[in-house]
């Protein structure tokens, strides 16, 4: 069995693989939702959800440092990668292990892709087909909703000393984008930012992850910028997969 990564990378399967490690937090609650935890023998210690599986299969390590020895223990069929969580180092040294499925993820297509091919090979086709018809149907109803509303200019703090947002190219600028969040950062990836680059925004996201913003940072850049500042959920901005399935129902939440 042939088949292709996002990244157009071929690999090769004899069957079907059963022993799963992966690397990447929401392509981990995908597999369980595509009814697959019991092939999940490796995860990251930022795998948090459902809450459980971290008592119910090994710890790897995080998703920028892999025990490479605990996962050829696992003796992995797959072990999945994303491009923008797992450095490129980390998916090389994985490949003398067992064959890495990389994912590559921008806009909403790119996650119901991801979707369709991992249903695909893991072999949950309908399963997979399922949560992409009903993402789908959540994104065209939220699109219905959103259809007049205004744009607001917005920056989406993801770190803070320093601070860094999200940029252009990236999951989150896609998810923004929804929102009519018109990011006004021009640059790609996650740059730093200062308060300066703040001052013409409407509208200042803070994220709840990779940085726990708190309350407490509302206020401090609620008296240093002339922007409202907001506190959101940062997994529903920039988890892919199956997490989409409720971020449409969150996100109208920020419209009312």
């Amino acid at each position: 069995m042939h088949v292709k990564d996002q990244l157009n990378r071929t690999l090769h399967f004899s069957e079907p693989p059963l022993r799963i490690v992966s690397l990447v937090p929401s392509q981990t609650e995908l597999l369980v939702a595509l009814g697959l935890k019991e092939r999940l023998v490796g995860i990251t210690k930022f795998c948090l959800h459902p809450k459980d599986l971290r008592k119910q299969t090994t710890v790897v390590g995080g998703t920028k440092n892999v025990h490479f020895e605990k996962i050829e223990a696992l003796q992995p069929d797959i072990i999945i990668c994303n491009k923008e969580e797992n450095t490129k180092e980390i998916v090389e040294s994985c490949e003398h292990l067992a064959p890495v499925w990389v994912s590559d993820m921008v806009t909403v297509d790119d996650s119901l892709d991801m979707i369709r091919s991992l249903g695909s090979l893991l072999g949950v086709t309908e399963q997979a087909e399922t949560i992409v018809r009903q993402i789908a149907a959540a994104k065209h109803s939220f699109d219905q909703f959103m259809r007049d509303k205004p744009y607001k200019k917005v920056i989406y703090l993801i770190w803070k000393k320093p601070y860094m947002a999200a940029g252009k190219n990236t999951f989150i600028d896609t998810l923004l984008g929804l929102n009519k969040f018109e990011n006004i950062l021009n640059t790609e990836r996650y740059p730093e930012v200062t308060l300066e680059d703040m001052q013409n925004a409407d509208l200042i996201l803070l994220s709840s992850e990779p940085y726990p913003f708190k309350e407490e940072h509302v206020v401090e850049l609620q008296e240093k910028t002339n922007a409202t500042v907001r506190l959101v959920d940062g997994e529903y901005f920039s988890w892919y997969g199956s997490r989409l399935l409720g971020a449409f129902t969150y996100f109208r939440s920020l419209h009312s």
